[in-house]
């Protein structure tokens, strides 16, 4: 399947002439209908997607400062969902452009393109619209990217039972500048959490994790999420706090360790706009299998979302252990 933002720029393959960078792509098969563009390589912050261009043969960049190897006649950014990454995307591709490259703008009209021309000149940049299609647009992008700087690592302080959290982060980061009412809820309903392996699932910019930890120094840490953003955030606030904990780029749970016996989680439930039941339902799916006999699974979800269906599916019983501010706290035991 392809996104329809991606099925555009199969319609526009001539205006692309290599090598071609294509930056935040969908997570789909894109990359395998490529072959005739040649030599193609991605940027992304996504570790699904890094796995698809991967296994269909392109030179992936996958970090929140890429490191380029080569320059690119043409680049293909998807506008992002968080609108000021766009700058950011930019400003991370500027010097592996070559100065006359070609540059490209593709997005789902729901996701906000159409606001992508006002957007381009607040940035002393120029959009101007090739192609309409598949509710989708496909825009050139001109301008002088040099003064363009990406998002730098930013602060904020949050308290946990009586102590002070540095907590770090980066636009585009679930959490980025305030701690946010789901999880502010779910960190009063973790005392059980006092030993063994324990995992912060979707860690965002860290702040399970590090709540965790500095309550109960005796945890061994783990942290996952699919955003490299994310996993640079979550070091960084580890680190200001001076804890220990193992951050981990993964596409659900990681690898390793094969047993848990607690893992929390913010988790997220929208694939690029749309709400996707899949992605929590292989996630609780693959915490009943990876948490240890007695171990447990908590999590903060909008009380709109049907998540007592799948965990009772997977666990049997299901205890709600508080209800609030438009959000449930889910607690499910592994027998």
């Amino acid at each position: 399947m392809l996104a329809n933002s991606s099925q555009l720029i199969l319609r526009n393959l001539d205006d692309l002439q290599g090598p071609v960078l294509f930056v935040e792509p969908e997570a789909d098969q894109l990359a395998r209908q490529l072959a005739a563009l040649g030599q193609i390589s991605c940027f992304t912050t996504d570790a699904a997607v890094k796995q698809q261009w991967q296994q269909a043969g392109a030179e992936v960049y996958f970090s929140a400062t890429p490191a380029f190897s080569q320059q690119f006649a043409t680049a293909v950014l998807f506008y992002p969902k968080s609108k000021e990454l766009l700058a950011d995307n930019l400003a991370r591709i500027a010097s592996a452009l070559h100065p006359n490259a070609q540059l490209y703008v593709v997005g789902d009209n729901k996701g906000g393109i159409k606001s992508l021309v006002n957007h381009a000149e607040k940035l002393g940049l120029h959009a101007h619209k090739l192609d309409n299609a598949k509710h989708c647009l496909w825009f050139s992008l001109a301008g002088d990217l040099s003064q363009l700087k990406p998002g730098a690592i930013s602060q904020f302080r949050i308290q946990h039972q009586g102590k002070n959290l540095t907590i770090c982060s980066l636009p585009g980061v679930f959490n980025h500048g305030k701690l946010d009412i789901g999880t502010a809820l779910l960190l009063q309903h973790l005392g059980h959490i006092q030993d063994g392996k324990v995992l912060d699932f979707a860690c965002g910019a860290g702040i399970i994790g590090a709540a965790l930890k500095q309550q109960a120094p005796g945890i061994e840490l783990y942290c996952s999420d699919i955003s490299a953003l994310a996993i640079t955030a979550t070091n960084a606030t580890l680190q200001a706090n001076q804890l220990s904990g193992q951050v981990i780029a993964a596409d659900g749970l990681p690898a390793q360790p094969q047993l848990f016996k607690h893992i929390v989680s913010n988790p997220p439930f929208h694939t690029g706009i749309k709400t996707d039941y899949s992605i929590s339902e292989a996630f609780i799916a693959q915490s009943a299998a990876r948490l240890q006999s007695g171990g447990t699974l908590t999590l903060v979800a909008n009380n709109h979302l049907a998540y007592q269906q799948l965990l009772e599916q997977a666990f049997g019983k299901v205890n709600i252990l508080a209800k609030a501010n438009g959000f449930v706290i889910y607690q499910a035991t592994k027998k």
